[in-house]
């Protein structure tokens, strides 16, 4: 039951710098203390469940989302598409046109066309009793228009209450809410005003323009009927930037896995018929603007094809009157002995050097409508034998700067920084193009040089021909080149009027948006369930934990041995007993028995020969029940038929008397001063082998009694008279007397109590007694309690029916779930 005693001669270095030092965290007894305290766990996660479902259901806005999916034909890019990205990565490939659609759908320059012509900068929303619902503008009752001509204040809440007959009153925000900086919905910047007071509350129609310093709108009713009747209707007003960039930032654009020209477009929202309709109308728009975009070009192309017929149709007749000329008046009409292969190989090339030379024409005329900047009047690259969905992209940005410079120009200086800005971003973009352009015509130029060598090798051999027939030779090849060239815009010219006559917009819609009764994406409810209550079960674990790592105490015994290395005489459980004498009054207890163990150990301690011994007991300071200790100690060698007494030396503070019910007056401190014998501070106790000599009057030098010769000479008489001697000592923490002590003691007995001792306390007997100051030491660990779940194989448990607790013993929660679930499996 007791250690075995350690030398500290056998203790290395590594060894010696362990000892006195308690372990920062002892993680065994943290979760031992949560199981004691899952009450408070259970309460956190029955309050967290309540918050989760209280935010839940009142306070989190629910978020949406639709989807639409459609089809991208080929080609898609076209000048005049809405904003591109200018920092677009040439030479970008896969499934370009897809890219430049989401490009557009997530442009500001569409989006930004949407919030206008939809009116999404104007919020509505309805609020209970508790939760503010936004709502789509067709759940409304009234729709709102502004005049836009009129400065109105943004972020401003307009609450419409309902009065019956198409009449709604306007309620405003308290005082001091109303801004003197308002927006212009006309040149979307802000302006100041001079300070004005609160509008008043007004009641106004359905139709009739409600006007303050900082608002100007009326009500108009929605044609379709409401299903919900709203007690009312909250309205907030958005700056258009402030409106495209929420709008962009809930706007995602992803491809189909296996087709990549099937793009999703998904909208979120808060509410489900606002992203529909958002998205339905968002695409709509585009299949309109594209459509029109697509015949504006085309009819460019057009126009310009047949002006350059017409130009070409002149050169051909008179190309053609040459050739006639030449065969009247030479007699020519044709041409002995001459090479037809040749010549075939001649007619080709010239046929493709007129089909690039009316591709650099096209191409000129891209450049010109580049530099000129007159986008609008751009022809398609087809006409240039080009399809460059990048060059295309480009053009889009191009028009969509020189529109948004063209609205700055009303606002700013020319040279203001946002004008600087545009001018560069314009630049840039035009650059990019230039270069585009250029490598187009490198490359053509290239073939052009390398057909003219070509046709300069077939041509060498017409030297031979007389001078007449070289001439009719090179008027045929005139001529034949122009008709190509004529041949070729005309072709070009019926595929354009085609495409205009059959034009449709290259984005197909596969499945619309659609109210299916989705429900919300966000917020994870659970998730955020899990979250509240998580973040309330770590507060008491948190607090716990902090505890533990301050809690500077003796909380187990396991502890207690690792860091003193001392050997320990028993556990003593706690005692719920009125006063000390718990062995003379409750003999059958476990506490009891407890104490009859630490009797056996005591032999561990001192020598077994038949001299008396002397038995000291000390702890760190007072209040860790070193003298009920010393009671019970000296009460059970007195029972035991030993002969004991038991000697309060704790001058300082008297208390043995109390228990026995001894008279005090006169004690060892009297006799110590010379004031009285020895037979009158000894008294008799219930026990016939048990005496008690009490502390005595408090005297003004405590220290100096107990230390004087006379202190010793009394304990070396009473050796002469009793087999034990029990010393209850001062706390060795405040005072040094017990040290003294100490070398009188055959063996010494330090009390810890449990919960109580704190650690840095032990550091000093401990250091002493692994350095031979003190010799003969055991440690007793006092008012431990049993119940709680702790085992270390020392002192006795309740519950088996062998002590007088038992009667009362009621098993713990914990202990009765265990036993519970041993009982199923078998275990019991």
């Amino acid at each position: 039951m007791i250690p075995g005693k350690e030398s500290p001669s056998k203790s290395g270095p590594g060894t010696a710098e362990k000892i006195g030092s308690f372990a920062f965290f002892d993680f065994e007894h943290f979760l031992r203390r949560i199981l004691r305290n899952w009450y408070w766990f259970a309460l956190m996660a029955v309050l967290g469940y309540a918050i989760s479902w209280v935010y839940s259901k009142y306070y989190a806005q629910r978020i949406y989302a639709s989807n639409l999916s459609l089809s991208i034909s080929n080609n898609t890019a076209s000048y005049f598409t809405p904003n591109q990205s200018i920092n677009f990565i040439w030479g970008q490939n896969g499934n370009q046109d897809g890219i430049y659609l989401k490009k557009m759908l997530l442009s500001r320059s569409h989006n930004e066309y949407l919030v206008k012509q939809l009116d999404l900068y104007i919020n509505y929303a309805t609020k209970g009793l508790i939760k503010q619902t936004y709502l789509d503008k067709y759940d409304s009752p009234v729709f709102l228009e502004i005049d836009k001509n009129h400065l109105q204040q943004v972020n401003y809440p307009i609450t419409l209450i309902p009065k019956g007959g198409n009449r709604y009153e306007v309620v405003l925000p308290e005082e001091n809410q109303q801004s003197t900086s308002l927006y212009s919905f006309a040149t979307e910047g802000f302006s100041n005003i001079s300070p004005y007071s609160r509008p008043a509350n007004k009641v106004i129609s359905v139709g009739e323009w409600y006007n303050s310093p900082n608002l100007k709108f009326k009500l108009l009713k929605n044609p379709q009927p409401t299903p919900i009747v709203l007690e009312n209707i909250i309205l907030t007003l958005s700056t258009v930037n402030q409106t495209v960039n929420n709008l962009v930032s809930t706007i995602a654009v992803d491809f189909d896995k296996e087709i990549n020209t099937i793009m999703i477009i998904t909208k979120s929202g808060y509410n489900l018929n606002g992203t529909v309709n958002f998205l339905n109308t968002s695409v709509g728009e585009l299949q309109k603007k594209r459509l029109v975009d697509r015949n504006t070009v085309d009819k460019n192309t057009e126009f310009y094809l047949a002006d350059n017929l017409q130009k070409i149709r002149k050169k051909l007749d008179s190309s053609a009157a040459v050739l006639n000329n030449l065969k009247i008046s030479e007699g020519l009409f044709d041409i002995k002995d001459r090479d037809e292969k040749a010549l075939q190989r001649i007619k080709e090339l010239d046929a493709k050097k007129a089909e690039l030379m009316t591709r650099i024409n096209s191409l000129n005329s891209i450049r010109n409508s580049l530099s000129s900047q007159n986008i609008e009047r751009m022809i398609s690259m087809n006409a240039a034998g080009i399809e460059d969905g990048l060059f295309s992209a480009t053009m889009s940005e191009l028009k969509a700067l020189y529109l948004k410079r063209r609205e700055m120009a009303l606002i700013y200086t020319p040279n203001s920084e946002p004008m600087r800005e545009i001018n560069r971003l314009i630049n840039e973009a035009r650059g990019n193009s230039n270069g585009s352009i250029n490598n187009y015509y490198k490359n053509y130029l290239n073939e052009l040089s390398k057909i003219d060598r070509m046709i300069a090798e077939e041509t060498g051999g017409l030297v031979s021909f007389p001078e007449k027939e070289r001439k009719y030779l090179d008027a045929e090849r005139g001529y034949n080149m122009i008709e190509a060239t004529y041949n070729s815009l005309l072709s070009k010219q019926n595929e354009t009027q085609i495409r205009v006559a059959t034009n449709k917009s290259d984005i197909t819609v596969i499945d619309p948006a659609k109210n299916l009764g989705q429900g919300p994406i966000a917020p994870d409810v659970q998730k955020t369930q899990y979250s509240i209550i998580g973040g309330l079960l770590l507060l008491p674990l948190l607090i716990l934990g902090i505890s533990e790592a301050l809690d500077s105490r003796i909380r187990n015994v396991k502890e207690l041995l690792q860091a003193t290395k001392i050997p320990l005489l028993g556990v003593i459980g706690k005692n719920s007993h009125e006063n000390n004498l718990t062995v003379l009054e409750q003999p059958r207890s476990s506490i009891s028995e407890a104490f009859r163990g630490i009797r056996a150990n005591l032999r561990f301690l001192h020598k077994e020969d038949n001299k008396s011994k002397v038995i000291l007991l000390t702890s760190s300071v007072g209040g860790e029940g070193k003298t009920y200790i010393s009671i019970n100690i000296a009460s059970v060698l007195g029972l035991s038929g030993k002969k004991t007494i038991l000697l309060g030396m704790d001058l300082r503070k008297p208390k043995i008397f109390g228990d026995f019910k001894i008279d005090n007056k006169l004690g060892i401190s009297n006799y110590l001063t010379g004031e009285v014998e020895m037979d009158q501070i000894i008294n008799q106790t219930k026990i016939p082998n048990l005496h008690v000599a009490t502390s005595g009057p408090i005297p003004p030098n405590p220290s100096e009694l107990l230390m004087s010769e006379r202190n010793i000479n009394f304990i070396e008489e009473l050796k002469k008279h009793y087999d034990f001697i029990v010393i209850d000592s001062p706390p060795v923490g405040l005072v040094a007397d017990p040290f003294e002590l100490m070398k009188h003691a055959d063996a010494s007995i330090y009390v810890v109590r449990h919960e109580y001792t704190e650690k840095y306390m032990l550091k000093m007997i401990t250091e002493k007694y692994h350095n031979h100051e003190v010799k003969n030491l055991g440690l007793i660990y006092n008012d431990f309690q049993f119940n709680q779940g702790y085992g270390y194989g020392y002192g006795y448990g309740y519950g088996y029916g062998y002590f007088e607790e038992d009667k009362n013993y009621q098993e713990p929660t914990l202990i009765k779930i265990r036993n519970a679930v041993r009982k199923i499996f078998g275990r019991a």
